[in-house]
């Protein structure tokens, strides 16, 4: 490439001037400092990686930890650099320096997986103890593996979803602090959460009109993560499998997935497909953040491997491009709990035994809750949701658990137990704010 390009590349960054505004994500805010760990920001594309960026630079700037030009944000998605090599780290720096007269003290790098050989270029940069470092990327493992690799402990990583709940009010203008909602702001509130699962979290989604709209946008989304974070970055030749295992994700969000049976429906349609190209395409899938997974839950490891998985969307307004959300909305609901859960970092299992129990949640080396998700608990329902709930606090000495719900609040006692029932969207605004 030639120098004149990363020029204009630092000129157009500079020229930025102060970031935009936007809705502040949840959380503590890394500090970053020269010679520090580098932070790595992952999560899916949308989600807000870059303006969580931005939403750094901005706390830099108010704290006066540094002036603008002193800050180099480089977008390695930039057409510009469709072309980089690793040594053209350099003459980024080289250009900045010619354009403010002083070296950066804080680089951040958006995408930097773009840049071949981008973990090596990393473990350069740190090791001078000159610059502040965080960089985003959109593939879980990519990012683990090549930083963990280059630096060896030396890093910390954000995970940046799409909008949680609170975020998603805020986002609407909405107050999140339950504590203080009156009787019509409770309503508005639990009216928005019909509409964040419809709509799901992406920041762009959260307010875009028509719904036609909005499905174009998601879908440009799908394509781009099967295109892009999948086809293209591993080589992909099985375009159909991998096809049909997104769409099927599309239909069954929380839902038991088992990899055998869906070997049986390829072979019933004489489409080609083995267990182990499978279980591969559905790692990758996690990688790219477009599904969760949880396990059936079992003291041993080697038992957990062999059971199907449950399969969660990333983001619950995915299921726009699959089935009607009337059709859909329990395991929706069911989905934006898992969602929650993989926010905070918790490590979450379903278990089945008497009955089937929704979520068993780890805490250390123990679980420690179990919840059942209904959109309604009415005597069709409560005898099933019950006994899952029971069995699985039971077999495995569980000492808290609830029922959630779309819109019920209150109580039920069965064995002797007092079991809560509490609206989804209430448990969400009233769970600690992660770091």
């Amino acid at each position: 490439m030639e120098p004149e390009a990363f020029r204009q590349i630092v000129a157009d960054s500079l020229a930025e001037g102060l970031p935009p505004a936007l809705t502040p994500r949840e959380g503590r805010m890394p500090s970053l400092s020269p010679g520090g760990r580098v932070l790595a920001v992952v999560g899916p594309r949308r989600a807000g990686k870059t303006f969580f960026l931005y939403q750094m630079m901005g706390e830099i700037l108010r704290a006066g930890r540094a002036a603008r030009d002193e800050i180099l944000f480089v977008d390695f998605e930039d057409y510009r650099l469709r072309d980089a090599r690793p040594e053209d780290a350099e003459t980024l720096l080289e250009a900045f320096a010619q354009a403010t007269g002083k070296p950066p003290r804080f680089l951040l790098f958006d995408e930097i997986h773009r840049l071949p050989h981008w973990s090596r270029v990393l473990r350069t940069l740190h090791n001078r103890r000159r610059y502040a470092i965080a960089v985003t990327g959109s593939n879980a493992a990519l990012l683990a593996s090549d930083v963990a690799t280059e630096l060896r402990g030396r890093y910390e990583d954000r995970l940046v979803l799409p909008f949680s709940f609170r975020e998603f009010l805020r986002h609407r203008g909405l107050s999140p602090d339950v504590r203080r909602l009156d009787a019509p702001g409770r309503g508005l509130v639990a009216r928005a959460f019909d509409d964040y699962l419809r709509r799901g979290g992406f920041p762009e989604a959260a307010t875009l009109e028509p719904e036609s709209a909005r499905r174009r946008l998601l879908q440009s989304y799908f394509d781009t993560i099967f295109f892009n974070d999948l086809v293209e970055r591993h080589g992909i030749r099985a375009r159909h499998l991998l096809d049909l295992l997104m769409r099927n994700a599309l239909e069954g969000a929380a839902s038991v997935f088992s990899i055998s049976a869906f070997e049986k429906q390829l072979k019933a349609r004489g489409l080609p497909g083995s267990k182990r190209s499978i279980a591969e395409y559905l790692r990758r899938l996690e990688e790219a953040f477009f599904l969760a997974t949880s396990e059936k839950f079992d003291f041993s490891p080697r038992r957990r491997t062999m059971n199907p998985k449950k399969t969660y969307l990333m983001d619950t307004g995915f299921a726009l491009l699959g089935g009607a959300f009337s059709e859909n909305r329990g395991r929706l609901l069911e989905n934006a709990v898992a969602l929650e859960f993989f926010r905070r970092r918790r490590r979450f299992f379903y278990a089945k035994g008497e009955g089937e129990c929704d979520f068993v949640v780890q805490s250390g080396t123990r679980p420690a809750e179990a919840w059942q998700v209904c959109w309604e608990v009415n005597t069709g329902t409560e005898a099933r949701e019950v006994r899952g709930l029971l069995g699985a606090m039971r077999e495995f000495k569980i000492p808290r658990g609830g029922i959630l719900t779309s819109a019920q609040e209150g109580t039920r006692r069965a064995d002797g137990r007092e079991i809560l029932l509490t609206p989804v969207w209430k448990w969400l605004l009233s769970a600690p704010i992660e770091d």
